[in-house]
């Protein structure tokens, strides 16, 4: 008895020392990260990929059709006096609703928000200009607001005159710009 557990103890020993040793295999998109990975990584996002998660849109940063985000950092998010989730103004207190209404709405006001984020144009042109987002009826306009030529064409711009972009990722299905603020439904 010894001797069998002596011995399955060395050959188990050096099974796993020659698996530590051979290479490991990476599975990766040929194509490289997606948008959906890029955000995985970005902790001074994770407010809004938590939003964007749980919208039918999370699809839309894993597929191909090539998209452009502006997604807030953040601080920006905690800055915001109703949150995503919460209407846009005030419900009337003595306004009923069940819970399912409540979740149902709730859903309903991140779904816009995430969208008013989302350009559905790949590649911009980064000059001043409107492009129309995934929001029914809503549009931001990108504006030049500074003048050194030192720094990327993208980091002389402002989003609706006040939101400065801080970073541009880009991904094999997209591209996201973080951004100081968030876009208002105005």
């Amino acid at each position: 008895m010894r001797f069998t557990l002596s011995t399955l103890f060395a050959l188990a020993t050096t099974v796993l020392v020659r698996a530590a040793h051979t290479e490991q295999i990476v599975m990766s998109s040929p194509e490289g990260p997606n948008l959906f990975d890029l955000l995985t990584i970005e902790p001074s996002v994770s407010i809004f990929f938590s939003y964007a998660r749980e919208t039918e849109i999370s699809k839309l940063l894993v597929d191909r059709p090539k998209n452009t985000l502006l997604v807030p950092t953040n601080r920006a998010v905690m800055a915001l006096a109703r949150k995503p989730h919460q209407d846009a103004s005030p419900v009337d207190d003595g306004l009923e609703m069940t819970e399912q209404e409540l979740d149902e709405r709730s859903k309903g006001n991140v779904l816009r928000w995430v969208s008013m984020h989302i350009i559905p144009i790949p590649d911009l042109e980064l000059a001043d200009r409107e492009y129309p987002t995934l929001a029914d009826d809503k549009s931001v306009t990108f504006r030049l607001v500074d003048a050194d030529e030192k720094k990327p064409d993208w980091a002389r711009l402002a989003v609706d005159g006040e939101i400065h972009l801080l970073q541009k990722k880009e991904a094999s299905n997209g591209v996201f710009y973080i951004v100081d603020g968030t876009v208002k439904d105005e």
